[in-house]
């Protein structure tokens, strides 16, 4: 008898903790400029691992909470975490049973590509580009398909096929093959009147020539942050790849590009989401970040690339190919990179650590106007190349 007793008041409790568990998850919207999920909690120097950026007023259902971040359940099978100042509770709203999708609308303009998919609500979604063949793989989470047609019309350029899958019972995959192999970039983003998400798909340029097209140029650091400095000389990196980047701008119009954007162009405080929307406002067709390395010892050094999304990887080596053409030895070409100018999706992009500033040799190289002028030669025939491939 007392162990029946014991048993019931064990699945009791557990129960009532279940229970308790459960009631404690609240919704909450997203808020302020450039909110991203992380998959967890691990941290270095660049920030946890990004999963994706988001757009405003997205509903999430809070799970939990952890020190300056909280949990959130996406899916029956997938969470993340979003800091607390990228998000405010919605009060008295309850998640429903289910979300559902709805019609589709494929569809160009005169200068992008779209997809449109009707949704009960403003989902999280996370996106991914898949190459050979190019594809924009785009999930939604929380979505189970109520969708029986899709509209594809022939103002489209860069799409080639559109389908859907439902990958688990709330997980709703689009699938956007594109006609060219080189991703170009795309947007995700919510339709301000309506429960529609976007995914605007960039072109291809009808001509692949650099002097059509629109480059921005980020000289990295500046203002407060001065970045690495010289292991001999003690100059700042800050002050160096604004005179990198004041060649490369030079040598550009020189060659006959006539968009170019410089995220700053003295000495000034500009923190990263402050870049990423100048770089949104001015939509380039590519973009390069330079910095100079750094490192614990003075025996590493050489030059290296980095690129976030596998489909913007094709800039970064054609590139470091040039670089290395300098006599600079290799550091390598880095994928996955989690700095945030490396994190829109919007358009290729490349950052290039020059050379060590903590290694004496190529500090000595820095610091020689001669080898500033021959790195900006290097990066535009690096982009050159990498046009020259396509065609």
């Amino acid at each position: 008898m007392k162990f029946f007793v014991c048993a019931c008041l064990f699945f009791y409790f557990i129960n009532v903790s279940a229970q308790d568990i459960a009631s404690k998850y609240f919704l909450a919207r997203t808020i302020g400029k450039l909110p991203f999920l992380k998959y967890g909690l691990g941290d270095d120097r660049l920030g946890g691992a990004k999963m994706t950026y988001l757009d405003s007023n997205i509903v999430l259902k809070v799970v939990d909470s952890f020190g300056a971040d909280y949990k959130v359940q996406l899916s029956k099978y997938h969470t993340a975490y979003i800091d607390k100042q990228s998000v405010e509770r919605l009060i008295g709203k309850k998640q429903p049973a289910y979300y559902l999708t709805n019609s589709w609308k494929v569809f160009g303009d005169s200068a992008f590509d779209y997809v449109s998919i009707n949704l009960d609500e403003k989902l999280p979604y996370s996106s991914q580009q898949q190459i050979n063949p190019s594809k924009i793989i785009v999930d939604i989470f929380g979505a189970t398909s109520n969708t029986n047609w899709i509209t594809q019309l022939k103002t489209t350029k860069e799409i080639k096929n559109v389908y859907y899958q439902q990958t688990e019972d709330d997980v709703f995959r689009a699938v956007i093959e594109l006609k060219h192999s080189q991703h170009w970039g795309h947007s995700i983003y919510y339709d301000s009147l309506a429960r529609k998400l976007i995914v605007r798909i960039k072109r291809q340029p009808v001509l692949l020539d650099i002097k059509k097209l629109k480059i921005a140029i980020d000289a990295g650091h500046g203002g407060d942050n001065s970045g690495a400095s010289g292991l001999v000389s003690n100059v700042l990196e800050k002050d160096y790849t604004l005179k990198f980047a004041r060649e490369l701008q030079a040598l550009l119009k020189k060659s006959g590009v006539k968009n170019i954007m410089m995220t700053r162009s003295k000495d000034t405080t500009l923190e990263m989401p402050q870049r990423i929307q100048l770089l949104k406002d001015y939509k380039p067709d590519i973009l390069v970040s330079l910095h100079l390395n750094s490192a614990g010892t003075d025996t590493v050094r050489g030059t290296s690339t980095y690129y976030r999304y596998i489909g913007f990887r094709p800039l970064t080596i054609a590139i470091l190919n040039q670089m290395l053409s300098l006599g600079l030895k290799e550091y390598g070409n880095v994928g996955n990179f989690n700095f945030s100018l490396s994190g829109p999706t919007d358009y290729p992009n490349c950052l290039v650590e020059v050379a060590f500033l903590s290694n004496k040799e190529d500090e000595k190289k820095i610091l020689n106007p001669a080898f500033q002028k021959a790195v900006a030669r290097k990066i535009y025939l690096g982009i050159v190349d990498w046009l020259k491939a396509m065609k």
